[in-house]
């Protein structure tokens, strides 16, 4: 496992680090900034040389590029075991599309990956950025980069990364200003990285009650957050008969955890609900996932861990608005009492839904959960996050998490937020006038699955949630993030600084 320190003075960056990083565009390097950033004895400044001559022959191409070399070749003896003995150049893309974050927090998240500095020891890592504003998105990409669960077996080499960023000052010089990395920033990184552990954790040992207990542990001793479960039973004397039924097969009972966040001066804050997916395994139920599709289900959470790390973030660093967490959590199992296609289940806001595929089953738990989230709670904005569909990977990719919503200027919030923390997010449609059709049932108020799998499944699953608050005064948010969520070796994270950040500019 590797842990991270943050630094704001260069006087403890090299202290005791075996390899160094250091990232940058490349187009503002100098021997004389990299020394005022490094130090300027004899060692930093040989080091600065080699970063320059490095950046200055490497191609950085469309999305990034690295390079190493021995720093203390030069020297003979006793001395080349002193300091730092190899340095790696990360040098990131000047350009970037419209559609990528400004950070290039993807490109940083990848030459961290490939440096191979979470090997074991000390590392330093200097980032050079080009605005202080990148600093949220470098900082988690790094984060991603260093993934917390390892069940190797052999004996493990914790290691530790010492972080410093700078930037250049705006006036033009090219002194380097060290900057200070904030609590939010902290907190934020922490969290992302301890719900992808939980992601990460086997399906039998992350199971609906295990999943509450985390989520109790890492909300224990925020102050003004409250915790309260909905289980088994009493899921259906609480109308939740939607997130019920999913998980009433499985050994491990179904539940809702419910927590909630008080600022102690609130005035006119919101009160915002953030509302997760979490099906701990996804079997598919009676329609069952065949040909391997099975595999990686354990992911099928990932929608709660992100609102979960996202409310602990915005309740720890002091949110202005009153938050409400909801955990739909359920293992989709195969069994005697597993709920059928055919079945008609009466929802939480009093809608009737025709099951045509247990295996559409997300959707399931979110209707209840934001329908809980508005009626129960009186929330006035609700935002949801779930891997929900496959679609949403052939719509907008592995890095970019789909978002749908009922308010223009949420919407845009939601882009800009992405932008900004480098968990990005691409529109599509919002259409209830187009997608109802394609949930219609004879004999109930919807079906959970649409006829025509050809027509934007995505926004017919988003319109299905919907349809559940629709006749509420709410603005709301959808956040599928079915292929950011796992980058088919780890899970990310992704949806924490995204969620986290969108609440912050309401």
């Amino acid at each position: 496992m590797t842990s991270i320190k943050y630094l704001s003075s260069s006087k403890a960056l090299l202290k005791g680090a075996k390899t160094v990083l250091v990232v940058s565009t490349g187009k503002k390097l100098s021997v004389k900034m990299l020394t005022t950033a490094l130090g300027a004895d004899k060692q930093a400044r040989h080091m600065a040389e080699l970063v320059v001559e490095l950046a200055r022959e490497l191609q950085a191409g469309e999305m990034g590029a690295g390079a190493s070399t021995l720093v203390n070749a030069h020297l003979r003896g006793a001395a080349r075991n002193r300091g730092p003995r190899v340095l790696l150049l990360g040098l990131l893309p000047e350009k970037y599309s419209r559609y990528n974050s400004p950070s290039r927090a993807e490109s940083i998240r990848r030459l961290v990956t490939s440096s191979g500095i979470a090997k074991g020891g000390k590392s330093a890592l200097l980032m050079i950025l080009d605005d202080e504003e990148h600093m949220l998105a470098a900082m988690n990409a790094i984060g991603r980069a260093l993934p917390l669960f390892n069940r190797k077996s052999g004996k493990r080499k914790d290691s530790t990364l010492q972080v410093m960023a700078v930037t250049l000052a705006k006036s033009g010089t090219k002194t380097p200003k060290p900057l200070r990395i904030t609590r939010v920033i902290k907190e934020t990184v922490s969290a992302s990285r301890d719900v992808a552990r939980l992601v990460d954790t086997p399906p039998t040992e992350c199971n609906p009650s295990s999943f509450a207990k985390e989520a109790k542990r890492m909300l224990r001793g925020i102050p003004n957050v409250r915790v309260r479960e909905i289980v088994g039973s009493e899921l259906l004397r609480a109308g939740l008969c939607g997130l019920h039924a999913v998980g009433r097969a499985a050994i491990d009972e179904p539940r809702m955890l419910v927590a909630s966040f008080r600022p102690s001066a609130q005035k006119k804050g919101k009160h915002v609900a953030l509302v997760g997916k979490g099906v701990t395994y996804d079997t598919g139920g009676l329609n069952i996932k065949t040909g391997g599709h099975m595999y990686g289900m354990k992911t099928d959470m990932g929608g709660a861990a992100a609102v979960l790390g996202a409310f602990r973030v915005l309740a720890r660093t002091g949110c202005k608005h009153r938050l409400s967490l909801v955990l739909c959590l359920a293992e989709n199992a195969v069994g005697p009492n597993a709920y059928k296609p055919d079945d008609i289940l009466n929802m939480h806001s009093g809608k009737t839904v025709e099951i045509n595929n247990t295996d559409a089953e997300g959707r399931i738990l979110l209707a209840d959960g934001v329908s809980y989230a508005g009626r129960k709670l009186n929330a006035d904005h609700v935002l949801d996050a779930a891997t929900l569909t496959g679609a949403q990977l052939v719509s907008t990719g592995i890095l970019h998490a789909a978002i749908f919503s009922n308010r223009q200027a949420l919407e845009e919030l939601f882009v800009q937020a992405g932008r900004s923390s480098g968990d990005l997010v691409h529109p599509l449609p919002f259409a209830p006038e187009f997608y109802k059709a394609e949930l219609r049932s004879a004999v109930a108020d919807m079906k959970n699955s649409v006829k025509n799998r050809m027509n934007a499944q995505s926004s017919c699953a988003a319109q299905f949630i919907y349809w559940h608050i629709e006749d509420l005064d709410v603005a709301w948010c959808h956040v599928d993030l079915a292929g950011p969520a796992f980058n088919r070796q780890h899970a990310t994270g992704f949806g924490v600084a995204l969620l986290a950040e969108a609440v912050r500019r309401l």
